[in-house]
């Protein structure tokens, strides 16, 4: 429970409106279009602002010129980026458990596991020798750690994360339920009979602030390390293979793949299902759609896109045609092209 008032002095943001609900209790997060005099609203985009006239909302964030189309009823806090505001205070609102400080008894602690003050470490998780766990750190149920894992302060591993030995992860990351940091790299070595495994002897180093979607996967690395420096995301579903390095502030959607030995920059995003082939350097700020299939690395930031956007079934069956057709209708442009400039010679040398 928090007010408009509380809110604006975390933001610093200026307080307008209706001054009778500054002092009001907004107990939850809600759409412009839902919301009523207990919750809290935001207006990030101007093609939203049609439904802020009508809002029932108790108090609304919202950019200074979007303050005159507001309801005369709610409290108003007047930000920058409203978007951004609204994160900041959304922890505010979460109704997930606090963390209890507290070992359950049926979890399996190593003797010579290193716990810090305050460590939540819930049902049947397993911490495996020689772990070194920072303060304030949050195990939740099922998890397995393997020895020498190390989690820095603040870090929260939710329901079912599986952390293989050797596995580094900074502070204040969190990592969502199924995800698998540590499995075998995909390393095989081609023979007569078959394939033979390569031992996978590399670690995973991850930075601070990093978030990892449920049932992603990184692979340890087959010699040096798999790393994911500071302040990366990664949503759900994600495929990071072996001696991968992911840098400083990118972003990547779900089902995105990324092939071994890829270097991705700083600060670059990735579309959803986007694929990376293996042993390519992308350029800091390159940003990939969905669906984008990345064979070659980047020289310099930017757009890139791959793929076909849907159309009407009907055209895109005349589009595969055409398609198809496209290695004759070369061939027959040369022809003509090689017949004209037959022609056009003929004529130069016999002007009569």
């Amino acid at each position: 429970m928090v007010t408009a008032r509380e809110l604006a002095q975390h933001l610093a943001a200026d307080l307008a409106g209706n001054e009778a609900a500054w002092d009001q209790s907004l107990v939850k997060l809600a759409p412009l279009d839902k919301a009523g005099p207990d919750a809290l609203s935001f207006l990030a985009s101007n093609k939203y602002r049609r439904r802020l006239t009508s809002s029932q909302a108790g108090a609304i964030l919202l950019k200074a010129d979007q303050v005159e189309a507001a309801p005369s009823g709610a409290a108003l806090l007047v930000v920058e980026d409203p978007y951004l505001a609204y994160a900041r205070v959304s922890e505010r609102f979460s109704r997930q458990p606090p963390p209890s400080g507290r070992i359950h008894p049926s979890a399996v602690v190593s003797e010579d596991a290193r716990l810090g003050e305050q460590v939540t470490v819930e049902a049947n998780a397993v911490i495996g020798a020689g772990c070194d766990i920072g303060d304030g750190c949050r195990i939740g149920p099922g998890c397995v750690l393997g020895d020498r894992v190390h989690l820095g302060r603040g870090t929260q591993l939710m329901a079912n994360v599986t952390l293989y030995y050797d596995v580094i992860l900074g502070a204040d990351c969190l990592i969502q339920s199924g995800a698998v940091i540590g499995s075998d790299g995909f390393g095989y070595a081609p023979h007569t009979n078959g394939w033979a495994k390569i031992a996978q002897v590399g670690g995973v180093r991850i930075g601070d602030r990093v978030e990892i979607g449920a049932n992603t996967t990184v692979d340890r690395g087959a010699i040096e390390d798999t790393v994911i420096e500071d302040d990366v995301i990664i949503d759900n579903l994600v495929q990071i293979a072996h001696n991968v390095v992911i840098r400083r502030g990118t972003a990547m959607a779900s089902q995105v793949g990324i092939s071994g030995s890829t270097d991705i920059g700083r600060n670059c995003t990735l579309g959803g299902q986007a694929g990376f082939a293996g042993h390519i350097k992308i350029a800091d700020g390159s940003h990939f759609t969905g669906q984008a299939m990345v064979t070659k690395g980047t020289r310099e930031g930017g757009l890139y896109s791959s793929g076909w956007p849907i159309q009407p079934s009907r055209e895109w069956r005349r589009t595969v045609a055409r398609l198809r057709q496209l290695e004759n209708m070369e061939q027959r442009l040369k022809a003509l092209e090689k017949a004209s400039a037959s022609k056009s010679s003929s004529e130069q040398e016999d002007p009569e």
